[in-house]
């Protein structure tokens, strides 16, 4: 294996020099805490003024960066693009936090024709789905406090009925998904609607994960209590005889999950540091790698030494750089050197690919802005190879 992560010839060989300089731009603001926490409580608002300059100033900057387009076409340029470069893609409709059964509905059929979609594509492997897309926040909440739970009884009656249509949504997406052979990525959220979630992730892989894997259930490993969960739903998955699709991340609602604790007087969710958050996330690399006969991973990093594990692991066992049941996936607009080095290695990767509107994506947008202001050493590092790169092009 000859592989480089600091390597910013093959890393930004898809950007023009004005490309680089606007996100070197980008980042360098970002790198200004103050600035990012004043923008992203601002931005919701202002975008709903409806202003042109201020849609303009957005697309230009942040939703260029990280988002693919506002529509399904135009964010196809950005995937032809990447397929270009050997990089697959994850197809991610950037709806969440609706409300509204119609609203449900109609993301429910967006997901469908994105399913759909990626069927016709070749380097479309994957799409991602926000189960906050598809159901009230309210309500996952309130299930994930229900007593009994886990048993499926509720004591309200309608919220039974309400939560039988947000599994409905799930379970139609995930036929057409079946049928057409696209993985669904569920992705996770804040820890106090997850249960749920992470139930009916459970109750989707059962269905549709019996002679491939085409549900993947997400694992935020910078909470200390996912890598024993990744264990149990493995087991749990060999118990019903069916196949585990895992998703591992570090995790993305850091500092909102150590407030609220703080807040309502629990023990924080998250890992006392980047240590042990880090030491669990290889720690669910290896074990994934160990159990690779009946489960698939999706290694969903920006940390170069995970990525770099799991590259080495692959070698170490002789697996090939195209296993059929590991994948690679960094977000777009961050880490294209692990993403496009990997590639040019022959991993199986991909970029995650949100589209929408601008104003069903902002809560995504705003997300990028805090993890590249909050994770240490992210937004510097970023900067550190885009400087690099226009530096070698002189």
């Amino acid at each position: 294996m000859n592989i480089s992560f600091d390597n910013t010839e093959n890393a930004f060989a898809y950007k023009s020099d004005k490309d680089l300089k606007g996100a070197r731009w980008l980042f360098k603001t970002m790198d200004y805490s103050w600035f990012v926490q004043l923008g992203t409580r601002l931005t919701p608002f202002v975008m709903k003024t409806g202003l042109p300059f201020v849609h303009s100033l957005i697309r230009q900057t942040i939703f260029k960066q990280f988002v693919g387009g506002e529509t399904l076409e135009e964010t196809a340029q950005v995937g032809d693009l990447l397929g270009k470069y050997g990089i697959q893609v994850i197809l991610d409709y950037g709806v969440e936090g609706k409300e509204g059964e119609e609203r449900f509905d109609q993301a429910t059929e967006e997901f469908v024709r994105v399913v759909r979609y990626a069927a016709t594509q070749k380097n479309i492997p994957f799409i991602s789905i926000k189960v906050t897309g598809l159901a009230r926040f309210d309500l996952l909440h309130t299930l994930n406090d229900a007593p009994r739970l886990r048993s499926g009884i509720h004591d309200n009656e309608s919220e039974n009925d309400e939560w039988e249509r947000v599994k409905d949504r799930l379970f139609h997406i995930g036929e057409v998904a079946a049928e057409l052979g696209i993985g669904v990525l569920i992705d996770a959220e804040e820890s106090w609607i997850q249960d749920p979630i992470d139930r009916v992730a459970m109750e989707l892989m059962e269905a549709f994960n019996r002679d491939k894997v085409i549900i993947y259930n997400t694992f935020q490993l910078y909470r200390h209590d996912r890598l024993r969960f990744l264990q149990l739903s493995h087991q749990i998955a060999q118990n019903k005889g069916f196949q585990l699709g895992a998703k591992l991340v570090r995790g993305a609602y850091m500092e909102k999950e150590r407030q609220r604790a703080a807040d309502h007087g629990y023990p924080s969710p998250i890992q006392p540091n980047k240590d042990a958050s880090d030491a669990d996330f290889n720690a669910a690399i290896q074990y994934c790698f160990d159990h690779l006969d009946d489960l698939a991973v999706i290694i969903a990093s920006h940390n170069e030494a995970s990525n770099l594990l799991a590259a080495k692991l692959l070698d170490e066992k002789g697996l090939g750089h195209h296993h059929p049941k590991v994948h690679f996936s960094q977000l777009y607009g961050m880490s294209d050197n692990i993403t496009f080095n990997l590639a040019k290695e022959g991993f199986s990767v991909s970029k995650y690919l949100p589209f929408g509107p601008i104003r069903d994506v902002i809560p995504y947008l705003m997300r990028r802005a805090k993890e590249n202001s909050s994770v240490s050493g992210q937004t510097g590092r970023e900067l550190s190879l885009i400087k690099k790169e226009l530096e070698r092009r002189k």
